[in-house]
């Protein structure tokens, strides 16, 4: 039995969990305080959000700078921690994967279990960090370390994988043909700082070009967007690790405006794209008449410099190295 643990925040950590559990040849069971996606038939642990129902004035989340999240008096908290021991203790996993919490990696490591963590960029020497890399029997690093070789990853090699970016669309067949006029705007679940009003300015200041906004709020939301990836002939996008990979999938031209998140995560993306060669990255959302000069540099990228991400069996190449730790921990000795 393998367990995935996968953080509530935005879609992206499940959208992965499901990626890689599909290719798993060992049980597998999700926990997750984000509901179960209708069109997936993993098993299922629903697990209590580890924050009070109000705002409040946590006390102490951080354990005097060991954790990220560890606030003493939270109902929900506690309840998280004990459902996950419940399960480790019913369903003897091999293995559980951390996708991403140091907190929970720690835990199900004194539990007995071992862990493998999902590693995210950024800039991740912290205390809280650096704890839950030393005690991961693996580290699974979803992006091609031809691009993005960050140093604070570099003491743990020996334990590092880096198995390129993981879409839910590998494999996925074009529906579309793209379309040389066409930008789409990509939001997501995770929160955006596009807005639909800015989208139309540009518009209406660039009317050579047709503009469509996807995921940016709820009336924009498009749970397939895949055909709208394919038919584009720029992507305009935030830096979050889903989004580049499924447009790495449909290999498309991008323009890149990371988003503000904690440790400079999408910062160091974006810029890792622009050092390849792959994506035009700029720092904001533009002004309308930049838009043309911007479109121009985007559409003049080769792209084929996607292919350095290495996303074609990225997921399968994460699903073969948790089978292989499950089945070492299950074989006869």
């Amino acid at each position: 039995m393998i367990g995935y643990y996968a953080h509530h925040h935005g879609s992206g950590h499940v959208t992965r969990a499901t990626s890689i559990a599909a290719a798993l040849h060992n049980p597998v069971t999700i926990l997750s305080s984000r509901p179960r996606p209708d069109d997936c038939d993993v098993e299922w642990l629903d697990l209590p959000l580890d924050v009070d129902d109000d705002e409040n004035d946590y006390t102490d989340p951080t354990m005097s700078g060991t954790a990220h999240w560890a606030p003493t008096g939270v109902a929900g908290l506690t309840a998280r921690m004990a459902a996950i021991a419940r399960w480790v203790e019913t369903a003897r996993p091999q293995v559980v994967v951390v996708d991403v919490s140091a907190e929970v990696a720690l835990f199900v490591r004194l539990l007995g279990v071992d862990v493998v963590v999902m590693a995210m960029p950024g800039v991740r020497d912290d205390e809280p960090h650096t704890t839950a890399y030393r005690i991961a029997s693996r580290i699974i690093a979803p992006w091609s370390q031809s691009v993005y070789d960050p140093a604070w990853l570099h003491p743990y090699a020996e334990s590092t994988t880096y198995v390129g970016v993981i879409s839910r669309f590998d494999g996925r067949l074009r529906t579309t043909a793209p379309d040389a006029d066409h930008v789409v705007v990509l939001g997501g679940a995770g929160g955006t700082s596009f807005a639909t009003t800015d989208v139309a300015r540009a518009a209406d200041a660039n009317p050579d070009y047709r503009w469509t906004a996807a995921g940016i709020d709820r009336a924009s939301w498009v749970s397939d967007v895949w055909p709208l990836l394919c038919s584009a002939a720029v992507v305009v996008t935030h830096a979050g690790q889903n989004s580049i990979a499924d447009i790495t999938a449909a290999r498309v031209s991008a323009i890149v405006i990371p988003h503000p998140r904690p440790f400079a995560e999408q910062d160091e993306t974006a810029h890792s794209l622009e050092r390849a060669g792959a994506a035009v990255v700029v720092s904001g959302w533009p002004q309308p008449d930049e838009w043309p000069k911007l479109l121009d540099a985007a559409t003049g990228l080769d792209v084929d410099a996607w292919t350095q991400l290495r996303q074609p069996g990225a997921a399968a190449r994460a699903a073969e190295i948790l089978d292989g730790i499950a089945d070492r921990r299950t074989a006869p000795r």
